[in-house]
């Protein structure tokens, strides 16, 4: 959730999105591809995937120095990394990164950078572990939530489960648990020292209760909560 409004948080996303550009040397019409993802952010299906998660994804990526990384390359994946969702496809990421790189080279963005952001968008499918820096990053920025507090990460979980409203309940709560149980897995679900030492022992405390709710090992209350 965000303290403050819509437009206002709009306009500051806005902001942010043409000083990036204008830094970028970002050729063509800038303000028009902002209002093609302002259109695909605003889309009715997104409850969790919308602004609100990108503006809490620069909230995350602020937090932390970013020397040694390519700046600009995660700066780019975090604009266009969801820009294409539908909860019913399997290639949401991979539409994304085409997307992306349709919009960069008519920007005439360098190659390298382009194929950079590209890849990166890809690993926030979070099938394969991130391996540099730059992915490492990106992956902790868009995974932030899951160290939230328990009552904003409810409020992720009822989010997802009403993105996902067309999947019978039953079925909903087996695949969710299964996807959690993933991510618990992992020797590790933070990768950079920033996101590890602040988020890591929420997150498995929140994964760890979700997957007992979602498989009804709570007494199969979710109401409420979920």
């Amino acid at each position: 959730m965000t303290n403050y409004s819509n437009a206002s948080m709009n306009a500051a996303l806005r902001e942010r999105w043409l000083r990036l550009v204008q830094s970028l040397g970002w050729q063509g019409d800038a303000v028009a591809v902002w209002e093609r993802l302002l259109a695909h952010y605003t889309e009715p299906v997104r409850a969790y995937h919308n602004l609100q998660h990108i503006a809490a994804c620069w909230r995350a990526f602020d937090e932390v120095p970013t020397s040694g990384v390519d700046r600009k390359a995660v700066e780019l994946a975090i604009w266009f990394h969801d820009v294409i969702y539908d909860p019913q496809a399997k290639d949401n990421e991979a539409q994304s990164a085409e997307w992306f790189a349709s919009c960069a080279r008519e920007a005439e963005l360098p190659e390298l950078l382009v194929a950079e952001v590209h890849r990166l968008i890809l690993i926030t499918q979070h099938k394969a572990l991130p391996q540099t820096a730059e992915e490492q990053l990106l992956v902790d920025v868009d995974l932030s939530i899951l160290g939230a507090e328990t009552e904003a990460f409810a409020e992720y979980e009822r989010q997802i489960r009403q993105e996902y409203a067309w999947v019978a309940e039953a079925d909903f709560c087996k695949g969710r648990a299964a996807v959690l149980e993933q991510f618990l897995k992992r020797e590790r679900i933070y990768y950079t020292e920033h996101f590890f030492e602040r988020y890591e022992a929420k997150a498995r405390e929140n994964l760890r209760r979700a997957v007992k709710r979602w498989r009804g090992e709570d007494g199969g209350i979710r109401e409420g909560l979920f």
